[in-house]
Formats: structure tokens, sequence, C-alpha cells
């Protein structure tokens, strides 16, 4: 066979210069899709509006482009139901074809779709806290970097304990997982540290009025609620309006930096314990809250947060495996591996289930120069979904419900 001279060099040439810059698999070459579960039109929109701004701010400072692989970001609507966010999650996973999965923002819808994203190995950045998906039913495909539902509350149990000296209170929240596992995480700690929880209050997800359920708050030293979305706001304004005056404290969605734009002077000296707070002083949290007053001119909060620093896992995680995601066994045992030390939050890292380890703020809301503005008057560092207890002892006790803790009788 003769072979021409001119053609075998520049074939040499090719291949050589494939060999020094080989070119990119057909996976390498499909960009990165990221969907995002969030509440936009139900009682916790509030939320899931800032979620989306959040995802969207991270993404739109790294030009839609994670570890040199263009990101295509779809957003569904979950309406607050634990139906409608599975419907979603189908489309996401089986129509969109999506690669990793951000949200949902309830626990009542993580716990809807859980199971089923395992199934389809979908890798899941949850905001929602669902605490035994990474207790007792661990999802392998579980990456948190916000919070259980408990997280907080644990440490809003100390403090309210220690630092504001509080004896007996009662808890009010919405009649849903997410309040029952705050309300547990709270009593927990508060109890064991020499406290009592006289009652808790569950008023329906969506209340318009909580007046029937703050006239039954009485013989106590202090309140504890855990409301979400603008149900913080509704709840502090008829508080203050039937003439109350005890301290209130709150979970990290209570006092969220989001609405102190929409609460009046009642809300000042509340108490929240949140993994995220306003007044951060880093270079993460500097460039977060710019790109949200740029981008949507909106006070950022928890949610928003949240999808942020989630945002940033994907990131560290894609960069790990060099923007190979072909394998989802590997692409959740990248993002669990993450650490970061400059985040919106402050340092993050994960435990074995997958679940963030990083600072909870126990902020004060003050008014400052005419406005609101969440003031830390505590960081506990380094907060364990466990707190401080042994971690097979606690999985070995119930799980945070409805009537567990139970309330009992008050020591004298």
């Amino acid at each position: 066979m003769r072979v021409n001279r001119r053609k075998f060099l520049a074939g040499t040439a090719a291949i050589a210069g494939a060999a020094a810059f080989p070119m990119p698999s057909i996976a390498q070459a499909k960009s990165i899709k990221i969907g995002l579960l969030a509440d936009k039109t139900g009682p916790l929109a509030e939320g899931g509006i800032q979620m989306e701004q959040g995802a969207t701010v991270f993404l739109k400072s790294k030009d839609f482009t994670l570890a040199g692989r263009k990101v295509d970001f779809v957003v569904a609507d979950t309406g607050s139901s634990p139906a409608q966010a599975k419907t979603k999650a189908q489309e996401l996973i089986e129509r969109d074809g999506v690669n990793f999965i951000l949200g949902p923002l309830a626990a009542f819808e993580m716990l809807a779709i859980s199971d089923y994203v395992a199934q389809h190995k979908t890798p899941i950045l949850s905001l929602a806290a669902a605490d035994d998906l990474s207790q007792r039913k661990p999802n392998p495909y579980l990456c948190r970097a916000s919070a259980t539902s408990s997280q907080a509350t644990h440490v809003l149990g100390d403090y309210a304990r220690k630092e504001m000296k509080l004896k007996r209170v009662v808890y009010i929240d919405s009649d849903f997982a997410f309040g029952y596992e705050q309300g547990g995480g709270f009593q927990q700690v508060f109890t064991d540290e020499g406290g009592c929880v006289v009652k808790k209050l569950w008023a329906p997800l969506g209340a318009p009025d909580f007046t029937p359920y703050i006239a039954q708050i009485q013989d106590v030293d202090g309140v504890c609620q855990g409301f979400a979305g603008a149900a913080p706001v509704k709840f502090m304004k008829q508080y203050a309006d039937v003439g109350l005056k005890l301290p209130v404290c709150g979970g990290e969605t209570a006092g969220d930096d989001a609405l102190l734009p929409h609460f009046g002077d009642e809300a000042i000296g509340m108490i929240s314990a949140c993994p995220y707070t306003i007044d951060l002083k880093n270079d993460a949290n500097a460039k977060f809250k710019a790109g949200m007053d740029k981008d949507f001119q909106a006070v950022p909060g928890f949610y928003a947060a949240g999808m942020y620093v989630s945002g940033m896992v994907i990131e560290a995680g894609l960069k790990a495996l060099h923007g190979d995601v072909s394998k989802p066994e590997q692409t959740i045992k990248a993002l669990r591996a993450v650490k970061l030390t400059d985040t919106p939050r402050g340092p993050i890292h994960f435990d074995e289930f997958g679940n963030v380890v990083g600072n909870i703020f126990v902020r004060k809301i003050e008014k400052v120069g005419g406005k609101l503005t969440s003031v830390t008057q505590k960081t506990y560092q380094n907060v364990s979904q466990f707190w401080t207890y042994d971690v097979k002892k606690y999985l070995a006790q119930p799980a945070y419900s409805r009537d567990w803790p139970p309330v009992t009788a008050c020591k004298a």
C-alpha cells in the first residue's frame, strides 16, 4: 500500500495534537444539569423564592459554568405539597435528566421523594431538614449543607436555658414534620439543662390566625416558636396585639433575615438560632449579599444562603471529579468529602451521613439606624446534628415527633 507522505505527516501531527490536547468525551462535552425543587406558590413560598434567588446568584457569579462545564438550571414549583414535590422530582429526573437536585424546602416534601431519588441514584442537596434521612433512615444520595430540623434548636434550647435563663416555656409551631422535629430538638436540650416545656401547640400550616393558640400561652416565662415562610411575621404581630410581652425565641426560620423588612417593632428583642446570619463578616458572605442586592434587591436569609452554599459544594465536588458525573456513587462520595473554609455561613464539612457540621449563630433582632437587623449574640462552632450526645444513644432513642419527647408535668 502506498501512503502519501504529506498526508501521513499531517495525520501523525493530528494524532500527536490529540494526545497533547485530548478531545473531551461525549459525557464531558454535555452540560451539567441542576434541578431546583422550590415552594413558589404555597404557604412556604417566601422561602422558596429565596431558594431560587440564592441558587441563581451563585450560578450567575460563575457564568453558569462549574469545573469547566456549562450548567443548565431547571426550576420546579412544589407548591408546598408532598404529591406535587414527587411529581416534579420525577420530571426533573426522568424528563430533564438532571445530575443534581437542589431542595426541596419542606421536610414533608423531602420525606415524600427520598426513596424515589435514592432509587434513581440522583445526588440531592436538600435544604429540607427531615432529620431521619441523615440519621435512622439515611438516604445514601443525600448531602445536606443546611441543617437538620433540630440542629439549630438544639443550640436554641441550650441558649434559652443558660443565657436567657428561661425555666418554663410554651412551644408553638406549624403542625407538620419540620415543626415536630424543631420542637423535639429544643425540648430535649432545654429539659436536659433543667428547663421545662409546659405545653406544645400546633397550628395548621398556612393558618391565618394564631390568636386561639396564643390565648393558651400562660404560666410560663418564655415562648419558643418555629414558624416558617411568612408565618413568623403574622405570629409576632398577633402576639403583640394581644398584649403578651414574654421573651420569644425561635428556630432557623422564625427570625429569618429575609423577613426583617416585613417585621414591625414587635419583633425587636426576638432571639433566633440559625446556620446563617446576615452580619457574618467574611469574604463569601460579602459577595453573597452583594449578589442578592444586585440581582434581586433582596435581603438574603437562610433559604437563599442554603442554596448558595449548596452550589459551592457542587462546584467543589465537580472539581474533585474533574467534571465527571457519570458515576453517581462517586459523585455523592465527592460531595460528602467537601470541606470549605469560606462560605456565607462560615466553614463547613460533612459527617458520615452526609449532613453538615458547621456554625450555628444565635441572633437578636435589633433596630439599628431605623432598620431592623440581626445582631449575633453567640456563635456555636462545629455543631453536629447529634449536638453533644453520644451518636449511638441518640440513634437508639425515638425520632422527634408530634408526641416525642412527651410533655410531662414540670417539677415544682
